[in-house]
């Protein structure tokens, strides 16, 4: 569940009712619409840059094209508030009750919460650490055995094959030469 992602959807939807409808006109290229965190949250949960990139291909003023989407959005009731800033940019505010359902159901995935198969069983090797043997062992060897791990387990959780190799330099050859 990306809720960003489910929201853009939502607009996206209501813009083809607002072409067929007739209140856009037809064949606008939809592709650079986007639903992000507004720069100020206290206006809002998300903001659509929609009536902005519309307006100039639609040859209609940002504004009119913002107040009529902001109008078919408040009817979905995902959507609390839908307010039109500036001279185009749409603020949302979401309904209690969507942020509710998505806390209800983070918690019933638990430990499963945000797994994906997004990796799709691709196969990846996380070689890390790999400290110097003549030289002395840091903090930095730690944090990239850390990290390489956390990277890994990220990789494996998001539906990917994981081999983790933690390569151990045991000198061999160089410490001889050095000796």
């Amino acid at each position: 569940m990306n809720l960003f992602t489910d929201i853009r959807a939502l607009v996206i939807e209501n813009l083809t009712v607002m072409q067929a409808e007739g209140v856009l006109p037809e064949g606008l290229d939809f592709a650079n619409v986007t639903v992000e965190p507004p720069r100020d949250a206290a206006h809002g949960d998300m903001a659509t840059n929609a009536a902005m990139v519309l307006a100039k291909p639609a040859k209609m003023k940002p504004r009119d094209i913002a107040e009529a989407l902001a109008a078919k959005l408040i009817a979905d009731p995902r959507i609390e508030l839908a307010e039109v800033a500036g001279p185009g940019f749409l603020n949302l505010r979401l309904a209690v009750d969507l942020w509710r359902g998505i806390v209800g159901a983070t918690l019933a995935a638990g430990g499963d919460f945000g797994r994906s198969d997004m990796g799709r069983g691709r196969k990846i090797n996380v070689e890390f650490v790999s400290a110097n043997p003549t030289g002395p062992l840091h903090v930095g060897h730690t944090r990239g055995a850390v990290f390489g791990d956390a990277l890994a387990s990220l990789l494996d959780f998001s539906g990917h094959v994981v081999t983790r190799e933690y390569v151990i330099n045991d000198g061999g050859s160089q410490i001889d030469t050095l000796a």
